[in-house]
């Protein structure tokens, strides 16, 4: 089924990508980083600047998940240990002119495997990231809307949105008990920003928590019965939809090698003055400064708005609404 969908999708992709408009989420992309190079079908590329001088990106073909290749993103220390706003990225974007406008659902997927050893320090780790346009009167320094990370040796997903006072509160340093219809968030009031623990991998711990010590009322988590994979148990393929929502209407799907982890609605993202009309998906590893190499590889980029062409399960997707 996974050959014939991507077969299929690679012929709408490369269509598409010759008669594609700016922004229209129409556009299917898709890359396997089989070739040497990123896929014109793909729509992505490496992004240039000062904090991706930290990352390197290799088409290789000794790991991979499916056909001849993948992409192997890794970052080198190149701040001061204790710098304050320096940061090490190797991440890979879409094109401006195929990103999606901020209030449209769309899937993506992309499978990730962590390279040998998988960091087990309490640092800023994220793998991938979903944010809104920045323009230049914003101002701020806003946050993913939806970021996978790492901390500890433990996989969790987080939502950013605006803040919103809590429903309750611990003191600093202890992790929240939330009633059912509540979300664990780390409140930032001065940012006009608060982060919401979405979901997280088996082996998470009470303590891992302890950032998130409220309780928000303005977003909802649907748990489907299954966490998130551990980082060392292989190649592990997301299907994610996103349609942000700050004025309550956000929506996100999860599902991780082909279950279904979780379902969030609610107050998703961020609504503040001179923010741009899209959304954007950049993926690769991005850390606060640290002092050795991390690597991760990534295969099978898709991006469409139906969700079969993403999950490739018609059944699954027929039960999301």
């Amino acid at each position: 089924m996974k050959k014939a969908f991507a077969a299929a999708f690679l012929v709408a992709g490369m269509f598409a990508s010759a008669s594609a408009t700016a922004n229209s989420p129409d556009v299917k992309l898709i890359d396997s980083f089989d070739d040497g190079g990123f896929a014109p079908a793909g729509g992505l590329y490496y992004h240039d600047d000062e904090e991706q001088r930290a990352g390197t990106f290799e088409f290789q073909h000794a790991v991979t998940r499916t056909g001849r290749g993948a992409l192997k993103l890794t970052v080198k220390p190149s701040c001061a240990a204790m710098s304050e706003g320096c940061s090490e990225r190797a991440e890979i974007r879409e094109k401006t002119a195929l990103r999606v406008p901020y209030d449209q659902a769309i899937w993506y997927g992309i499978a990730v495997k962590f390279a040998d050893p998988v960091p087990r320090d309490d640092h800023r780790y994220v793998i991938a990231q979903w944010k809104r346009e920045i323009g230049p009167d914003a101002k701020g320094d806003f946050s993913p809307f939806l970021a996978l990370r790492l901390g500890n040796g433990r996989l969790f997903a987080t939502v950013e949105t605006n803040y919103s006072p809590a429903v309750s509160g611990e003191p600093k340093g202890r992790p929240a008990h939330c009633a059912g219809d509540q979300t664990p968030v780390w409140l930032r009031p001065e940012t006009n920003q608060m982060r919401a623990l979405v979901v997280t991998d088996s082996s998470w711990e009470v303590m891992d928590g302890a950032l998130f010590n409220a309780c928000s009322d303005k977003i909802s988590i649907t748990d489907r019965g299954n966490a998130l994979p551990l980082p060392d148990s292989g190649w592990i393929d997301f299907a994610i939809m996103t349609r942000p929502g700050p004025d309550g209407s956000g929506h996100i799907e999860i599902f991780a090698n082909g279950k279904w982890i979780t379902t969030i609605k609610g107050q998703v993202g961020h609504s503040d003055p001179g923010l741009g009309k899209n959304q954007y998906f950049k993926f690769g590893p991005y850390r606060a400064p640290g002092t050795s190499a991390w690597s991760l590889y990534y295969d099978d980029f898709r991006r469409s708005t139906r969700c079969e062409d993403v999950l490739g399960d018609n059944a699954a997707c027929a039960l999301i609404q």
